[in-house]
């Protein structure tokens, strides 16, 4: 069962950790649902206070910018989809099966946790998709990175890598495919809902099979397993 205790997030992520209070679970539950229905750009503290009802002076409190709180979402995702990862292949030991099951988990970590109500994980997962690359797309992203808040997902794709690398030794850019493999579950499932001209793909009703194959195509063409 995924707990609090599963997700790491980085010192100064936050101004004060919104985990362990029953204004900041609401705070991230209120920013996870109205990110998804207006987006990023539209987003505001002021419009986060009007849905909860409360003041705007309290969400500075606890997050000093937008872009933060986007991360620290991000980063929650990070850790979701690592979790999965590891419960899902706890007891697999062909690493060709286990990254079939990493890629299904990219493409589908949508599934809800009744242990964390405060957090809907498929809207979490829409706005990964639409807006996550705006949480590292940054100016600061080197000073961010030296405090250390992308170290979740430097953790995930190196769980990726040494699956990889169980797969096929010799293959040379491990991390890079790995890498590769979640942005691309991520954007080719935007493309084919947005700018379906870009890909080859279609997604209709969240049904991702299709990307699922993609993915799965390129990892039968890229890693050999003689």
């Amino acid at each position: 069962m995924f707990i609090l205790t599963d997700i790491s997030i980085p010192e100064g992520l936050s101004l004060k950790d919104p985990l362990q209070s029953k204004l900041g679970r609401k705070i991230i539950s209120n920013s996870i649902i109205l990110l998804d229905e207006i987006g990023f750009e539209a987003f505001t503290f002021r419009k986060l206070a009007k849905k909860m009802e409360s003041n705007e002076t309290t969400l500075y409190r606890y997050f000093e910018n937008k872009h933060l709180l986007l991360l620290y979402l991000v980063v929650w995702y990070w850790n979701w989809v690592s979790y999965l990862i590891d419960y899902n292949t706890k007891n697999i030991t062909d690493p060709d099966r286990k990254l079939d099951l990493i890629i299904d988990n990219f493409v589908d970590a949508t599934k809800e946790n009744p242990s964390v109500d405060f957090v809907n994980e498929r809207l979490l997962h829409n706005i990964i998709i639409s807006e996550s690359s705006k949480a590292y797309h940054t100016k600061n992203i080197d000073e961010e990175n030296k405090h250390g808040f992308y170290t979740s997902y430097k953790q995930l794709i190196q769980k990726v890598a040494d699956v990889i690398l169980e797969i096929d030794p010799k293959f040379p850019y491990p991390h890079t495919f790995a890498n590769t493999l979640f942005e691309m579950a991520n954007n080719e499932i935007y493309f084919a809902e947005h700018l379906p001209r870009l890909t080859d793909v279609k997604v209709k009703n969240e049904d991702y099979d299709e990307v699922v194959t993609l993915l799965k195509y390129f990892k039968e063409r890229m890693l050999s397993t003689k």
